[in-house]
């Protein structure tokens, strides 16, 4: 990237990269250690005005350079891309986890694992051109050639900033498109981090990608408004995410949209309850319960219910929320005091209509500061049209509903207006297709949870969302279709 005094970026101060070049402009803002409470740095908050000049920038350089026609010129930026961040694994991982409360195993799975999405993004450029040709009568050829979309919005959430954001940045650019990048507050620092890396990759020329960082809410709405952005590709929440659909109708925008999820985890009496037990502890409190795919919904057979139930409460009652650098945490605290308290007041409400196994709570005090931990609750309930059912949480908390057959599963399974992730455990394998064929819900996994990759492609149905991203179809989502036609002279 050809820049302008680029140095290094202290990490107790977050700035943002414009085409190029560093920002210091806007408010400064403080970010905060969950863990602590305490202030561990500065950044400056992109507004408008910033998000103006990286998209003038953005469209500039699409229209201006031949970056979109070289593929193999992307391929080998990419890869660049990749190798700078795997150098950067540790340093980046320990800021996020800083930053978002994040165990320090977690986060380092993050990065890493980004740097493999990015190496697959920089091989789809020159393997996957999604282009066909054929004489459909004599002397009368059709061809199709896929081409660059044009100048992407890209939205990023704090709980998983740097997989999420590069997850839209890798295929973006495979596609040759160039981007604006609108990263959250809460992550400013590492965001700052993400951004030295791009500034590291000189392959990548100055106005291909901008990152800038909001506390407020400036810099979505631009992109979103703009004319000269002509998609949005946004992780986040279902409110949001219909928001951004309403505005974006006005210029005609393509969207991508992975929105919030409600995942029940759904367990017969013939499963391998061991198995049960790893992954259904794993799905509520991976990423602190701060995940769009957290288990947060246990639907469990009747006859073995009494069975479970005891197992569940023991396992979640031993659970250690803790600092997320403390190898002894067993999860760390959510992002902020406010999410604490909310999600608290969410399970108190929750007894006029269930059963609360496990309590939680808040947990503040001489080692653990600053009113963001929260201790796992579990709470049993009997009905669907109730808030904990239906509303996505952010935060550990599980229920425990009872189903009687296969039908009855799949109809409590699919009985919310969220549709990206769903589980099954049982050992009968004709049972499982059964069942998760009848699922609504983009994932779905059997004997296991979360597991995914990066050839396989990733996307919500109903209420999650719509578009897809990862695996050969994500650079189609950065590219439009072109038909060419030519009749031979006679």
């Amino acid at each position: 990237m050809t820049t302008d005094s680029i140095t290094a970026t202290s990490q107790s101060v977050g700035r943002n990269l414009i085409a190029g070049r560093w920002s210091d402009a806007g408010d400064r803002l403080e970010t905060i250690n969950p863990s602590t409470g305490r202030s561990i740095g500065t950044y400056a908050d992109a507004g408008e005005p910033e998000a103006r000049i990286a998209i003038e920038a953005a469209r500039r350089t699409f229209d201006e350079t031949d970056w979109s026609r070289d593929p193999r010129r992307r391929s080998r930026a990419i890869s660049e891309l990749a190798d700078n961040l795997e150098r950067r694994v540790d340093e980046i991982a320990l800021s996020l986890s800083r930053e978002n409360g994040k165990r320090i195993g977690e986060t380092q799975w993050e990065v890493s694992t980004t740097v493999d999405w990015l190496r697959y993004a920089a091989a789809s450029a020159i393997v996957l051109d999604g282009g066909r040709a054929s004489e459909v009568a004599p002397g009368v050829y059709f061809q199709t050639g896929r081409e660059a979309m044009g100048v992407i919005g890209i939205i990023t959430p704090w709980n998983s900033p740097v997989i999420l954001s590069m997850r839209s940045i890798g295929p973006a650019l495979a596609a040759g498109c160039t981007m604006v990048v609108k990263m959250p507050g809460q992550t400013a620092l590492t965001n700052t981090l993400v951004a030295e890396v791009i500034a590291e990759t000189t392959s990548i020329p100055a106005g291909v990608v901008s990152i800038l960082t909001e506390g407020g809410n400036a810099v979505a709405p631009a992109l979103v408004d703009s004319p000269d952005v002509d998609m949005i590709s946004y992780t986040g929440s279902t409110h949001v995410g219909r928001a951004i659909a309403k505005a974006g109708a006005d210029t005609l925008k393509r969207l991508s949209l992975e929105l919030g999820g409600k995942t029940p985890l759904v367990v017969f009496d013939d499963a391998d309850l061991d198995v049960v037990m790893q992954n259904v502890v794993a799905a509520c409190t991976l990423m602190n319960g701060q995940f769009c795919l957290t288990g947060s919904r246990l639907l469990v057979q009747r006859s073995i219910a009494d069975k479970l139930r005891p197992m569940i409460v023991e396992a979640l009652s031993g659970l250690r929320v803790g600092p997320s650098e403390d190898p002894t945490s067993d999860l760390g605290p959510l992002i902020d005091a406010a999410s604490a308290q909310r999600v608290d007041g969410i399970v108190a409400a929750a007894a006029s209509y269930g059963s609360i196994l496990v309590r939680g709570g808040v947990v503040d005090d001489a080692d653990r500061p600053g009113g963001a931990y929260y201790q796992p609750s579990l709470v049993e309930v009997d009905r669907l049209d109730v808030p904990l059912v239906q509303d996505e949480l952010f935060g550990p908390v599980q229920t425990f509903e009872i189903f009687e057959d296969e039908a009855d599963a799949v109809r409590l399974a699919n009985g919310t207006s969220f549709g990206l992730g769903a589980a099954v455990f049982t050992t009968d394998e004709w049972r499982a297709r059964r069942v998760t064929r009848n699922m609504r819900a983009g994932f779905v996994w059997t004997n296991c949870w979360g597991v995914i990759h990066e050839a396989f492609e990733e996307g919500g149905l109903k209420q999650s969302g719509y578009g897809l991203l990862c695996g050969p179809t994500a650079i189609t989502e950065f590219q439009d279709t072109k038909l060419y036609a030519q009749v031979a002279p006679q």
